[in-house]
């Protein structure tokens, strides 16, 4: 049974940084692209970065760009989202998902395996 366990999350003041950790088991990770969504209290879930299998696509949305760092290790079946200059606006939980094949985007019903999500807030 394919799944996903996130870990790493937390309260950080604003300007730090957390790491978050997407353990995957039942599946054949390295042939699989990783997204990660988040979802902030009353509103809707949203897109946050993906990896492709071989790791030589990566996107981000743009409210990430040049903050967040996502990669893969497929020696221990898991994938990182390093998140850096945190902002009160980044008070999520946060989800990984792998796809249907090495899908590498923003659409979440191509998603077919989610973790269970992680807390991460920023707060003074």
């Amino acid at each position: 049974q394919s799944r996903l366990v996130e870990s790493g999350g937390g309260l950080v003041q604003p300007g730090g940084s957390l790491r978050l950790s997407c353990a995957a088991s039942g599946f054949q990770f390295n042939y699989y692209a990783i997204s990660w969504f988040r979802q902030a209290p009353g509103k809707a879930r949203e897109w946050v970065s993906c990896i492709s299998s071989s790791g030589g696509t990566i996107n981000y949305a743009d409210f990430v760009k040049g903050r967040f760092i996502i990669s893969r290790d497929d020696g221990k079946n898991t994938n990182y989202l390093q998140m850096n200059s945190l902002e009160p606006e980044d008070t999520a939980i946060y989800y990984c998902a792998s796809p249907w094949g090495d899908y590498c985007g923003s659409r979440d019903g191509q998603m077919k395996t989610w973790g269970q999500g992680t807390q991460v807030t920023v707060s003074s």
